[in-house]
């Protein structure tokens, strides 16, 4: 494997365990000669395939942002009420998905993936190798896999119709950026409210999290765009964006708007407290836990369940100055 991608052993390894400190071409290159080679570790050894696997695995976007670690909480405890163990891993918004890949080398008993982009080669691994998966936040998948969507132009009309009746009129959109770059679902149905909302916007994509927030707010600002209204594309972005705009000398709701996405708990106690869409990580927890042990004749009821975000207004929103 090390010497079809020209690399060493450790970073082989580094790959596979899904760890960072592997620059973007190199990491690219294992990954094609674990494709290449239809290369999967089996960490646990033959010795299990007779025996029923306890373990489940959990792969999310970014572990920075509190909404992934609330869903982990959640399916591990219902998980550990079962005796079942969980596994975590983090792509980093990676569309090769390296976390997942190294999670077809474990012995599990099905694989939730909680991301932003699914690679269709990935699930059809999985439904190859019988692994039982479930899927939330991504493009609806082909084939039988299970999908959990939350209905996101719903929640996101009721947020740009609530700013509109505050008189907001000039509107940014604050995203993250992905490997390969694209839009999220939450953040392609955000454009295409605002493109039918009859309001000026802007788009600025930055790194997830308060970092990223924080950076694109500044950017933004620097671009000589002015809004009276800033939606995030989550709430760690938002309360980056928070940050930013005290040091701008900003006053929030007064001089902007801001408004975020999920509803992390960080979102309530902040000063001030911040106007966002609630997604249930509860319901997503225990629906991907009992996608996961489901029997095949208890799938169905499963399949096909949408979410619907909830407005949640605080202090962070108010009248737009005229």
């Amino acid at each position: 494997m090390a010497r079809k991608a020209g690399v060493s052993n450790a970073t082989v390894s580094r790959v596979l365990n899904g760890m960072h400190a592997v620059s973007s071409p190199t990491r690219l290159r294992v990954l094609s000669a674990i494709k290449e080679l239809n290369y999967y570790p089996d960490v646990h050894g033959r010795s299990l395939s007779a025996h029923a696997s306890r373990t489940l695995g959990l792969v999310v976007s970014n572990l920075e942002n509190p909404f992934f670690l609330d869903i982990f909480r959640v399916l591990q405890r219902e998980a550990h009420s079962h005796g079942y163990d969980v596994l975590l891993a983090n792509t980093g918004y990676d569309s090769q998905h390296s976390g997942a890949q190294m999670m077809l080398g474990r012995h599990l008993a099905g694989l939730a993936l909680v991301v932003s982009e699914i690679d269709q080669a990935l699930l059809d691994e999985m439904r190859e190798r019988q692994i039982r998966t479930v899927v939330y936040d991504a493009a609806a998948p082909k084939g039988n896999i299970l999908s959990l969507k939350a209905n996101y132009g719903i929640g996101i009309h009721r947020l740009v119709g609530y700013l509109r009746s505050l008189g907001h009129r000039k509107i940014a959109f604050l995203g993250h950026r992905t490997e390969p770059a694209h839009l999220s679902e939450r953040e392609k149905t955000f454009v295409e409210v605002l493109n039918s909302s009859e309001v000026q916007f802007t788009i600025v994509t930055e790194s997830d999290g308060y970092a990223g927030g924080r950076r694109a707010t500044q950017q933004l600002f620097s671009s000589g765009f002015k809004p009276s209204a800033i939606l995030c594309a989550n709430d760690c972005m938002a309360i980056g964006a928070l940050r930013q705009l005290r040091e701008l000398g900003l006053e929030v709701p007064r001089d902007v708007s801001v408004a975020g996405f999920d509803n992390i708990s960080l979102s309530e106690v902040i000063h001030p407290s911040l106007t966002t869409l609630h997604i249930s990580r509860d319901r997503i927890g225990r629906w991907i836990f009992e996608g996961l042990i489901a029997s095949e004749t208890d799938l169905q009821p499963l399949q096909g369940i949408v979410l619907q975000p909830e407005l949640v207004v605080r202090e962070s929103t108010g009248l737009a100055l005229l």
